[in-house]
């Protein structure tokens, strides 16, 4: 068996060894502050305070013989996905990576291979996994399901002068913040109707805002009407989106508010999708490819009631992707639709985890009956599913998995 590891030699100077042998003292254990030699990095002790004991801290991997990548001989090839073997110092699948370098570790959250996965860990200030990304520009903290503080979606988030979701943007200069109420700006000027950039966070943008097609300014009106239009008989009921933006002929609020008689008539005697009655019938009215509120009409219909029945349909809290029913009428239901399975929502991802197959351990008989339901190798509290849902009052008082 071969150990792979990077080694340094400490070369002494023989003259005066001896009146320096007869003042100094060997310390007992390394000074504190150092982790870089074989002694300290197997000592179990954070010689060096940065939170990483021995061959966990990469300072050993690289600088002691103990620390670095076994390689067994024979060779082995087997699966690197269980707690054993992410913890063994082999690339067991000999995919170049070994234990917490290796991917198929790190998506074990049993594993603790990522130590940024919590508000605390990801607001710190510090790398504490030491992998080179602090707090935000860490992956675990991007996309930790607990982690809350890596968002920049909300009003405090947008004012705190952090880049929270470490995208390069910071607050109101980040797109994610522009529809938050401190980000929002009036949508007005020539700039602000031709930046493509929605301003005022009312769902329309540049000249799509009636701030700025109807704008009292004469310069921003005709930049409006120089753009392509849809707004007579022929671009309105020739299969084409003219404007670009998004609806074509009579979906397009352009021909449907346009002041062409031609085109008003063309449009009412077309089938509409845009009443609470079209909107819930389970039918493509218009004849678009889309049925109710999969459809921009309904979802965007100037009617209010329209509007609220279709928002109170969306697939994406645990009860409407748990109930064998396609709530938002888009052909998808429960985690087969997008809105499910790719919820943020902790309760709406285990779920979506046992309708593909798997039972996560998210209630407490689950959490406590001795068996490994999800069959991921761990049981009960031992689970991260169990110790870290607040749902389960089973695994209270036992320690958490990674802290």
């Amino acid at each position: 068996m071969i150990r792979k590891a990077h080694r340094t030699m400490l070369v002494g100077v023989g003259f005066g060894l001896g009146l320096f042998a007869a003042c100094y003292e060997l310390p007992s254990r390394p000074i504190y502050g150092y982790e870089v030699d074989d002694l300290s990095c197997s000592d179990g002790v954070d010689n060096d305070n940065d939170g990483l004991v021995d061959c966990e801290d990469p300072d050993c991997l690289v600088l002691s013989t103990l620390c670095g990548e076994i390689v067994p001989i024979p060779p082995i090839d087997e699966p690197e996905n269980t707690l054993s073997r992410c913890d063994d110092d082999i690339d067991n699948d000999n995919d170049g990576q070994f234990d917490c370098g290796d991917t198929e570790c790190r998506d074990m959250p049993e594993t603790c291979c990522l130590r940024e996965n919590t508000n605390e860990t990801c607001s710190n200030g510090l790398d504490d996994d030491q992998n080179g990304f602090a707090d935000c520009e860490d992956f675990g903290c991007r996309s930790g399901i607990f982690v809350t503080v890596c968002s920049e979606t909300t009003a405090e988030a947008c004012v705190d002068g952090k880049d929270n979701d470490a995208d390069g943007d910071t607050d109101c200069d980040d797109e994610d913040c522009r529809a938050t109420t401190p980000c929002m700006e009036p949508e007005v000027t020539l700039e602000q109707c031709s930046d493509g950039i929605d301003n005022d966070g009312n769902g329309f943008v540049d000249c799509l805002d009636f701030s700025c097609s109807n704008s009292m300014s004469q310069q921003v009106v005709q930049y409006c009407m120089s753009l392509p239009s849809e707004d007579d008989l022929e671009t309105c009921s020739n299969g084409i989106d003219d404007d670009g933006n998004g609806f074509t002929d009579c979906e397009d609020f352009s021909c449907t508010m346009s002041g062409d008689a031609e085109v008003t008539e063309y449009c009412a005697n077309r089938p509409s999708e845009d009443d609470l009655e079209s909107c819930s019938n389970n039918i493509d009215d218009d004849q678009n490819g889309f049925a109710d509120c999969a459809d921009f009409s309904c979802t965007m219909s100037p009617d209010p009631e329209v509007v609220d029945y279709c928002a109170e349909r969306l697939e994406n809290t645990p009860e409407k992707c748990s109930d064998d029913v396609d709530n938002d009428g888009n052909g998808f239901t429960d985690c087969q639709d997008f809105s499910c399975r790719q919820s943020t929502d902790f309760a709406v991802q285990q779920i979506c985890q046992e309708s593909l197959g798997l039972t996560p351990e998210e209630a407490d008989e689950r959490c406590s009956d001795g068996e490994d339901n999800d069959l991921d190798g761990f049981i009960d509290c031992e689970d991260w599913d169990c110790s870290h849902d607040p749902q389960v009052s089973a695994c209270d008082d036992a320690p958490k998995v990674c802290g």
